[in-house]
């Protein structure tokens, strides 16, 4: 977390290095305008709506990339306070919209939903090279239920921790299939701050913040 807060002062310093170039071109461009009018000649003087509108321009351009600083300082802020706020989640137990099971410590679990037009539901998780490592039917029942998986493959190879592809299929009358919503529950175990967006890593899964869904105490 440390070295993600450190890229966040690195990013502020150089929004002040561009600000303080473009301070400086705009000091010269105005030290040449002022020379060029010195030195204007008497019978072809510089048109002075030309010279009023490149200072418009001029000015206009200085005011958008002050606004741009502006939001860069208000998100990279924003990310900041993310950062702070995700410190107490780590140990604790989470649900997360993902499209990935976290496997940790050999267990990884999914809750899926209640049973509805699908009264069961066959999750299966692929390793690499999308090949099904595991495929399990599950009867749904009257309320949202939890399912874990023990961490092993079909043959019963234990598969490491890590971040693995999962999907779930519902079934119902008449053999009708339909891919059904499911969260992801894990333990939190840091967060880092990826391009312009904060991350939550349950093990190797990482999440968006705005992905969290529940908090509960740790295992």
């Amino acid at each position: 977390m440390s070295a993600s807060i450190a890229s966040l002062s690195a990013n502020a310093a150089s929004s002040t290095a561009q600000s303080s170039k473009f301070a400086g071109d705009f000091n010269t461009f105005l030290t040449l305008l002022t020379t060029q009018i010195k030195n204007q000649s008497p019978t072809d003087p510089l048109d002075t709506n030309q010279m009023t509108n490149q200072l418009v321009q001029f000015a206009s351009v200085e005011q958008q990339i002050s606004m741009n600083q502006n939001l860069q300082r208000m998100l990279a802020l924003e990310q900041a306070s993310q950062l702070t706020a995700s410190a107490p989640l780590i140990g604790r137990n989470v649900e997360v919209e993902a499209e990935q099971i976290s496997l940790q410590g050999g267990v990884g679990t999914l809750k899926l939903p209640a049973a509805g037009a699908s009264q069961t539901a066959v999750v299966t998780i692929r390793g690499s090279g999308d090949r099904i490592i595991r495929q399990e039917t599950v009867q749904l029942g009257t309320a949202p239920k939890t399912w874990t998986w023990n961490g092993r493959d079909t043959n019963g190879t234990t598969m490491p921790n890590g971040a693995y592809k999962v999907s779930v299929t519902g079934s119902g009358a008449g053999g009708r299939t339909e891919a059904l919503p499911f969260t992801t529950i894990g333990t939190v175990t840091g967060a880092e701050r990826v391009g312009g967006d904060v991350k939550l890593l349950l093990g190797q899964l990482q999440v968006s913040f705005d992905r969290l869904r529940s908090v509960s105490s740790g295992s």
